[in-house]
């Protein structure tokens, strides 16, 4: 793993709310608005971002936690900005970021995400270890 990031530094993506992200479940529609799961996947896309510039070929990066606060209801064909924020890595490896989400200039949610940069072979162990 490399580090070329310090703390404050900001990555930033923006995204057109699809239908498909909407508040849904088995159960049927709750309402057509950007839902908190699929927030809750961009966040992690967002802090990913770092983590493609910070592994090597031979690593992969797997999430470690991640924390959403919804705060205002976005609607789909609505463009969203996400801006992730480099905290720091920490002594056991983490890499911490946190976000902001916004529709124009309203917040629609924030939070802090985790990686972790790992060789693809330790991975791969790891999962065969587990299925068996």
């Amino acid at each position: 793993m490399q580090n070329p990031f310090q703390k404050g530094d900001t990555k930033t993506f923006s995204k057109i709310v699809q239908m498909s992200e909407i508040a849904q479940f088995d159960s049927g529609l709750v309402h057509e608005v950007y839902s908190t799961f699929s927030i809750t996947k961009d966040a992690e896309w967002s802090g990913r971002l770092f983590v493609l510039e910070m592994k090597t070929e031979e690593e992969e990066g797997i999430g470690t936690k991640i924390s959403v606060e919804h705060k205002s209801p976005a609607f789909v064909g609505d463009e969203i900005q996400f801006i992730a924020t480099f905290e720091e890595v920490t002594e056991r490896g983490e890499i911490i970021t946190s976000f902001q989400a916004f529709c124009g200039d309203r917040l629609i949610a924030k939070g802090v995400q985790g990686q972790r940069i790992l060789l693809k072979s330790l991975l791969e162990e790891k999962f065969k270890t587990i299925r068996s």
